[in-house]
């Protein structure tokens, strides 16, 4: 595989793997080496970051050199073994989610109202332009792919701890495109999906994924439910999600158990095996 190490100021470095390609076998390559540099880190490191197919690594200059940190970083990637024999820290999270809910709806109709009545905000719902762009019989159909795989979590950014997640357990040939322009609001839990990526909106933002739903808070500063009592979020580079459907009143108060420290969140720790997933297990 091709490894490419980019200068980003004086304090990063840009780690780049494979080519400028949708292909989630390098993803699975960026998490498990980002393990690897968090468990074994090198003097003067501070932080990584992944992406799709990168890390950025920021390191202390008055600790470190770029080429010691350059020389540490070989010696990671030398000590992993081929993608298909990789095993990747992961977890297995289930999630509650309500399809075309109120709160998405009232996303769609604020944008349709402020900004552009385009095509996808008519009948005040995202969900029926999501059918129709992916050649789909109805909205059940819609639904059982989004229910029916998980979603592997390649990064999280764009807001605090926002994954951007792709269908992992068989290709759900699911893509749409993106809204233009973007939303001025997008409520907190919202499920979207823009090309064939799916994420959940941590708190209350602009965006421009088109939008399926509604599911529990992934991100508290809080700490109001022990699920965020280590970090303020819950999703990391790794994590795979499933989704289980409940009806919007059913959502509604399962995230008021979630504020009052009632729900417990379903996490299983559950490593990831690159191989079983190359042959289709």
């Amino acid at each position: 595989m091709k490894i490419r190490y980019r200068t980003a100021g004086e304090r990063y470095v840009l780690v780049e793997y494979g080519d400028a390609e949708l292909d989630l076998r390098l993803n699975f390559f960026v998490v498990r080496a980002l393990a690897g540099l968090t468990e074994d880190p090198p003097p003067g490191f501070v932080e990584a970051a992944p992406g799709f197919r990168s890390i950025l690594v920021r390191f202390d200059p008055a600790r470190t050199s770029r080429a010691a940190l350059l020389a540490h970083l070989t010696v990671v990637h030398e000590r992993l073994p081929d993608i298909s024999s990789l095993v990747v820290p992961s977890r297995r999270i289930t999630l509650p989610i309500a399809f075309d809910d109120s709160a998405t709806r009232r996303a769609v109709e604020l944008y349709a109202a402020t900004i552009r009545a385009a095509p996808y905000t008519e009948g005040g719902s995202n969900v029926d332009h999501i059918v129709e762009q992916n050649g789909l019989p109805d909205r059940e159909a819609l639904y059982a792919k989004v229910l029916g795989t998980q979603w592997w979590t390649a990064f999280t950014g764009f807001s605090p701890g926002l994954p951007f997640t792709f269908s992992l357990r068989e290709p759900t040939g699911l893509s749409v495109p993106k809204y233009n322009p973007a939303r001025a609001w997008t409520p907190e839990g919202a499920v979207g999906m823009g090309g064939p990526s799916l994420a959940v909106f941590p708190v209350d933002s602009p965006g421009s994924y088109q939008l399926l739903g509604r599911t529990v808070p992934i991100f508290d500063v809080l700490a109001r439910n022990d699920v965020f009592a280590a970090s303020p979020f819950l999703l990391r580079a790794g994590d795979r999600l499933e989704f289980v459907r409940v009806e919007e009143a059913e959502l509604t108060e399962i995230r008021r158990l979630v504020l009052e420290n009632r729900y417990r969140y379903e996490v299983v720790e559950e490593p990831f095996v690159v191989a079983d997933y190359l042959e289709g297990r």
